[in-house]
């Protein structure tokens, strides 16, 4: 039984910052803190939820790069 509430609250908190941070996509908010968050919480008890987030962190780190690449462009142009 204790196994069954743990997967349950699990379930209903990663659930809750899937919402959150589907919410905060089209709001002004921390989507890319709840969204990781949920489906990280959600990896401990389902494999889709795993699949995803190694999807999710993948492109994030793309994006990052990415960023830091026109970070350093725009740089280079200014400092000329």
């Amino acid at each position: 039984m204790n196994d069954y509430i743990k997967k349950i609250l699990t379930t209903l908190a990663g659930g809750v910052c899937i919402f959150l941070g589907l919410f905060f996509i089209l709001l002004p908010g921390p989507a890319v803190i709840f969204l990781p968050l949920g489906l990280a919480l959600l990896s401990l008890e389902y494999v889709w939820a795993k699949v995803w987030l190694r999807k999710v962190q993948k492109w994030f780190r793309v994006s990052a790069v990415k960023a830091d690449q026109s970070v350093l462009w725009l740089k280079k142009r200014l400092i000329k």
